[in-house]
């Protein structure tokens, strides 16, 4: 459905670049687009790969297995269905921690992982289990301590200050974190009430 939106938009754009006489003006935003894209591309891939070194250095040095097993207690609690040594509980934690780095295309295949395994857990059902739909919010709206990829950008196109967003990213990942719980657990105590599981 959002691949026809957006033909559908690009298509209606174009028309109205043509009735309008401004085709000249597109094709000149459309190749200089695709060159920041490029230039964009290239800065992300040099902080991403700078991250995803510090990530494997502090993986070999043990700091994620200490921060895994910071957070078990936590995850355990919102994951209790789960048991603390299968496979989905490792991916949940590693999901979190890279989240935590601001490493989204890092965490991205952790999310999937986790994903696979809560299914098998599941049975392979096609209805989502309760600990899918809070991984899934968790993910979602993750506390973010440093926002590489936004802080990749702002350097990319020179900003003054690129890493006045770290605070504000802190607390605003924050809110979001501690709001998707809540609606979270909301929505699973109130089925729970009215009977369901």
């Amino acid at each position: 459905m959002v691949n026809l939106i957006w033909v559908g938009l690009t298509i209606i754009g174009l028309i109205f670049a043509g009735i309008n006489g401004k085709m000249d003006e597109v094709n000149e935003a459309i190749f200089k687009s695709a060159g920041e894209a490029v230039t964009i591309c290239i800065g992300l891939v040099s902080v991403l790969v700078f991250w995803l070194g510090l990530m494997k250095i502090a993986e070999e040095a043990g700091l994620l297995r200490q921060l895994a097993r910071l957070f078990k207690p936590f995850a355990k609690r919102l994951f209790p269905d789960v048991p603390s040594e299968h496979p989905a509980m490792g991916y949940i934690l590693s999901n979190m921690t890279a989240n935590l780095f601001g490493l989204g295309n890092a965490a991205t295949p952790l999310g999937i992982k986790a994903m696979e395994e809560l299914k098998r857990l599941n049975g392979g059902k096609t209805e989502v289990s309760r600990s899918m739909i809070t991984f899934l919010a968790i993910n979602t709206s993750s506390i973010t301590l440093i926002p590489t990829t936004v802080l990749a950008i702002r350097f990319s196109y020179h900003s003054a200050s690129p890493a006045e967003i770290v605070a504000p990213t802190i607390l605003a990942t924050a809110c979001s974190a501690m709001a998707a719980i809540a609606i979270d657990r909301f929505f699973y105590l109130r089925r729970k009430r009215n009977g369901g599981k």
